[in-house]
């Protein structure tokens, strides 16, 4: 792990669900699965936050949202589609209101699938955000250093 993804702050939004994944992205970060021995700490300030996990859909009311929440978050930043609803729209797809999954709004890093997600899927996909965020903020120092030189 590299330096900027040894804590990794996440922010959780729900779109527009059951509740189901919420309770186990509730569940992950909770002793019993304990998402905290990877550093993780659950925050509500996106400008803290390195992980953006979201569950369900996007919908015309908070598609908004999801886009104002990713643009305060600062570079690198990840975003996880936690549950089928976030990915796909899941069974609220046809609704006359929804708009699709999150990727409909803002790109996604990591895809985690399921009705109800489980926690050892959403550990899964934290890992692998965090292994996203370090080649993001690898990248970003090359992009940094290489200004540097030019300037």
């Amino acid at each position: 792990m590299a330096f900027a993804s040894k804590s990794p702050w996440v922010i959780h939004y729900d779109g527009s669900s059951c509740n189901g994944c919420d309770i186990e992205v509730l569940a992950t970060l909770c002793p019993g699965f304990d998402g905290e021995r990877f550093g993780v700490i659950n925050t509500g300030n996106p400008k803290h936050a390195d992980i953006f996990l979201v569950t369900g859909s996007v919908n015309e009311q908070n598609i908004g949202v999801v886009r104002e929440i990713y643009e305060q978050m600062l570079e690198p930043k990840v975003v996880v589609a936690c549950g089928i609803c976030a990915c796909s729209g899941g069974v609220f797809h046809d609704c006359y209101n929804v708009v699709g999954g999150v990727d409909k709004a803002i790109p996604v890093d990591v895809y985690a699938p399921g009705c109800a997600v489980r926690p050892e899927q959403l550990i899964d996909a934290i890992v692998a955000g965090i292994a996203v965020l370090d080649q993001k903020s690898a990248a970003l120092a090359a992009a940094m250093k290489a200004a540097r030189k030019g300037a």
